[in-house]
């Protein structure tokens, strides 16, 4: 049974609207996920969320595991009931945290070995461990163990991180299959990486799909390569991975990055940029990204963007919004957050939009000019460009998963 329903179809391009069948809900495709990664949103509740029209959030297996760990969360039954989230959830294996902890973590066919970064304490994350935690979680989704590798990967090691992402891959979708059995009713991911040599990006996802996973994740992306290889290797994966499944790409959280991605048919994205960015101050919208801490806006009583209702019908202006961000009161990270998640949003549901009526081509190449038009200046977390083939930052390219 495929868990995924294609609704439309762009004329011109693989972007493609659906609908996720998943144990908490139903939820529209291509859909962005705000990143909880320690079981909350940052600087948002969950009603806010819900009325922002998220169904499906991240949250991070790892960390969670740290803290506040397998005892609480099987006190509480699972992570939708102590965190009072009542919709969709997927959870990342802790691949890509084990993988910036690269001095403290060490990988063997076995599984990743790595010392917390909360107390010191050493562990040991098979495949096997990684789905019984997901399951305890109650994920609606949860991935693979994977190895995630650098840009500056060479071929040895990209080989390497394949041939044992594809060991776990199999063990994990062998222990999942036991969970199932024993009434667990979350999905598995299967993750394709490769690093950026597309024959090994071929062979990987040959391999993942021969799996039969009930959907799949392109992982290794935005990890410091230029915007313009990220998009060489998504076109050149995206097709290999089966229409009638899901698609995720992992850790993109800027427009133009989203947009190539729904462009060559993937359904999903996430990352944490979009809410670390509003707790600094740096707004999304459509004319670009606004840094708050600009002293041009002291006196704006514009909104932050005049086709995005930000915050629910009440009106904030930029000239107050940067006032709370320099007076470092709580509310304006609360806001900038809510207004990006608003964004983020509206660019996902226009994009559906545009792909029902069979204009996803003309609606992307027409945003992306007014986005940078101005620049998208966003202070010190900003990628510092106004050109999409330009590399984005390591604030950007965080992968956040």
């Amino acid at each position: 049974m495929h868990i995924f329903r294609e609704k439309a179809r762009d004329k011109e391009t693989f972007a493609r609207t659906g609908v996720l069948s998943l144990p908490h809900g139903e939820v529209r495709t291509p859909a962005f996920m705000p990143v909880g990664t320690a079981g909350t949103v940052k600087a948002v509740n969950h009603d806010q969320l819900h009325q922002l029209g998220y169904r499906l959030i991240l949250a991070n297996t790892y960390h969670l595991f740290l803290r506040p760990g397998m005892e609480t969360l099987e006190t509480f039954r699972g992570l939708h009931r102590y965190s009072s989230w009542e919709h969709n959830i997927l959870t990342d294996s802790g691949g890509y945290q084990i993988f910036s902890l690269a001095p403290f973590r060490k990988i063997s066919d076995e599984g990743a070995h790595f010392r917390s970064h909360v107390d010191g304490s050493k562990h040991l994350l098979t495949p096997e461990r990684a789905v019984d935690i997901q399951t305890t979680f109650g994920s609606d989704i949860q991935m693979v163990l994977d190895v995630c590798t650098g840009a500056d990967e060479d071929r040895s090691g990209a080989r390497d991180a394949l041939e044992t992402t594809m060991l776990w891959a199999r063990r994990a979708r062998e222990r999942w299959l036991e969970r199932r059995d024993s009434g667990y009713e979350g999905q598995l991911f299967a993750i394709v990486q490769g690093n950026f040599y597309e024959d090994l990006r071929s062979e990987a996802a040959r391999r993942t799909v021969e799996l039969d996973c009930p959907g799949y994740a392109i992982g290794g992306l935005s990890v410091g390569e230029t915007y313009q290889r990220y998009c060489e290797i998504l076109a050149h994966t995206a097709p290999l991975l089966p229409r009638e499944k899901p698609r995720y790409v992992m850790g993109i959280g800027t427009p133009e990055y989203i947009l190539s991605a729904i462009e060559q048919g993937i359904d999903m994205f996430d990352c944490v940029f979009p809410t670390r960015a509003g707790r600094t101050g740096t707004l999304f919208t459509t004319r670009g990204r606004l840094n708050l801490k600009n002293a041009r806006f002291a006196h704006d009583d514009d909104p932050p963007d005049p086709e995005i209702d930000s915050f629910g019908g009440r009106q904030y202006s930029l000239g107050y919004l940067r006032h709370l961000i320099m007076s470092k009161e709580i509310l304006g990270s609360m806001l900038a957050t809510m207004h990006n998640l608003r964004f983020m949003k509206w660019l996902v549901d226009e994009s559906a939009r545009a792909i029902t009526e069979g204009r996803f081509s003309s609606f992307k190449d027409d945003f992306l000019a007014r986005y940078f038009e101005n620049g998208a200046t966003g202070g010190s977390i900003s990628t510092g460009t106004t050109n999409p083939s330009d590399p984005p930052s390591s604030s950007d390219s965080e992968n956040a998963r």
